[in-house]
């Protein structure tokens, strides 16, 4: 009985070892960084699909109301075998994304 609760446990072990880890596997086909004093560019893409590019500036430089403002947007392959791409602008007044998987939701002053 003991030799069959090890050999089990064994059995599984084996396949926890044997599974792909699905994002260990990717590797960097493109990296790109530009940061400068008033902002920053930079572009991502791995061999399983992700991609994400970005952009941030400075803006009212020196001034009360100095912000950054981030656009840019992303793109996976989920489990469905579908591209997904989220574009999104994030500034003063949030973070707003926006893909044709993302519900459409008016935000009211």
């Amino acid at each position: 009985m003991k030799c069959a609760i090890v050999l089990v446990f064994a059995a599984l072990f084996a396949v926890v070892l044997a599974a792909p880890a699905p994002d260990a596997e990717a590797q960097i086909l493109r990296l790109e960084s530009d940061v400068q004093p008033e902002g920053y560019n930079f572009a991502l893409e791995t061999s399983d699909g992700k991609k994400h590019e970005e952009q941030g500036q400075l803006k009212d430089v020196g001034t009360e109301h100095e912000a950054i403002v981030v656009r840019g947007s992303y793109s996976f392959v989920a489990d469905d075998g579908q591209t997904y791409t989220v574009n999104y602008v994030a500034d003063e007044n949030g973070f707003q994304p926006e893909g044709a998987h993302l519900p459409n939701v008016p935000i009211s002053n």
